[in-house]
C-alpha cells in the first residue's frame, strides 16, 4: 500500500465533521474554512468530486448515510470507508433503509414509515416498514404554475398540501402494479403512507426538480410553510398515543435553490440561533428577519421537535 492509499484508508468523515462543528461552536474565529472536511468528502464520496453544480439534497443524503455507516463501523474499533450501497439503500421518495444498530444520525433524523398496499381485486393488504432520514414531498400538480406568494390566481400551495399529497391514498399506475400474494400476479392496487415514528429533527425535501423527455426542469412554485407549530399528528399511524405537544415542530433552517435548473444556480440557507435568523451565502453570514425567511422558495426544510411541557403537578 502506497502513501496515498494509506492516507485514503485512514480518512474519517466523522472525525473531520466533528472538528468542523467544534471550530464553528467555539466562537474563537471570525471565519472558518472547512478545507479538511472538503478534502475528505472528495476522497470518500467520489460523486461530489470536482467543481460542477451538485444537488444539496443528494449531498445531504450521502453525508448522513456515510456518517451513519462510519459510526457503525467505529463501534467495532475502526471506522470504514463506505459506498452508498454498503448497507444503505437510496431509493426515490425520501425513504432509506438503514441496516444495523442506531447511531447519533438515526437518533436525531431517523423516523419510520408504514407503507400499506391494498389489492383492489381481492382486498388483500400488505404492510411494510421503511426507516427514513428525510421525507421527499411532491408539489401537487395544481400548484405548479403558481410562482409567487402574492400571485392572486388561485390558492397558495402550503406545506400541508405537500404532506397530504405524500400521505393520501392513491391508486398505483400501470408501471407500479403490485404483485398480490393471494392472487399471485400483478393487480390494480392502492397505496398509503403513515408515519409510525417521528424523528427529533424532521427534514422535509420539496421535489422541485423533475425529468421531462429531454431535460430536468425546476418547479418554481412558492410553498407556504409555518415557522412555529407544524402539527404532524394527523399523519401519525396512532395519533391517540401522542400527547398534545409531542407532534409539534418549529422551523430551524431552510435551504433555498436560486436558479432555473439542477445543473446551474446557487444555494443559500437561512438558520435560526437563539431566536434570531441568519442568511448564509457562501462566505457571507448576515442577520435577517422572519418575514424574509417565510418568503423564501424552500427546497429543504428542517424542523425541530418542540420539547414537551414539563409536568408541573405536585407529586403525591
Amino acid at each position: 500500500m502506497n502513501e496515498t492509499q494509506r492516507r485514503a484508508s485512514c480518512l474519517s468523515l466523522v472525525e473531520e465533521f466533528r472538528k468542523t462543528l467544534c471550530s464553528l461552536w467555539q466562537g474563537s474565529q471570525t471565519a472558518f474554512s472547512p478545507e479538511s472536511l472538503f478534502y475528505v468528502v472528495w476522497k470518500i464520496m467520489p460523486n461530489f468530486r470536482g467543481y460542477q453544480q451538485q444537488d444539496a439534497h443528494e449531498f445531504m443524503r450521502y453525508l448522513l448515510d456515510h456518517l451513519h455507516l462510519e459510526l457503525q463501523g467505529g463501534r467495532n474499533g475502526a471506522a470504514r470507508s463506505t459506498v452508498p450501497q454498503d448497507g444503505v439503500k437510496l431509493p426515490t421518495g425520501g425513504k432509506c433503509c438503514i441496516n444495523g444498530t442506531s447511531t447519533v444520525v438515526t437518533s436525531i433524523f431517523g423516523g419510520m414509515l408504514q407503507n400499506e398496499v391494498n389489492c383492489l381485486i381481492c382486498g388483500t393488504e400488505s404492510r411494510k416498514f421503511d426507516p427514513f432520514l428525510d421525507l421527499s414531498l411532491d408539489i401537487p400538480s395544481q400548484f405548479r404554475n403558481k410562482r409567487t406568494k402574492n400571485q392572486e390566481s388561485g390558492p397558495i400551495c402550503t406545506l400541508r398540501d405537500c404532506l397530504r399529497s405524500f400521505t393520501d391514498l392513491e391508486e398505483l399506475d400501470e408501471t407500479e402494479l403490485y404483485v398480490c400474494h393471494k392472487c399471485k400476479k400483478r393487480q390494480k392496487s392502492t397505496k398509503k403512507f403513515w408515519i409510525q415514528k417521528l424523528p427529533k429533527v424532521l427534514c422535509l425535501h420539496l421535489k422541485r426538480f423533475h425529468w421531462t423527455a429531454y431535460l430536468r426542469n425546476k418547479i418554481d412554485t412558492y410553498v407556504e410553510f409555518p415557522v412555529r407549530g407544524l402539527d404532524m399528528k394527523c399523519y401519525l399511524l396512532e395519533p391517540e398515543n401522542s400527547g398534545p405537544e409531542s407532534c409539534l415542530y418549529d422551523l430551524a433552517a431552510v435551504v433555498v435553490h436560486h436558479g432555473s435548473g439542477v445543473g446551474s444556480g446557487h444555494y443559500t440557507a437561512y438558520a435560526s440561533h437563539e431566536g434570531r435568523w441568519f442568511h448564509f451565502n457562501d462566505s457571507t453570514v448576515t442577520p435577517t428577519d422572519e418575514d424574509t425567511v417565510v418568503k423564501a422558495k424552500a427546497y429543504i426544510l428542517f424542523y425541530v421537535e418542540r420539547p414537551a411541557k414539563a409536568d408541573t403537578d405536585p407529586k403525591l
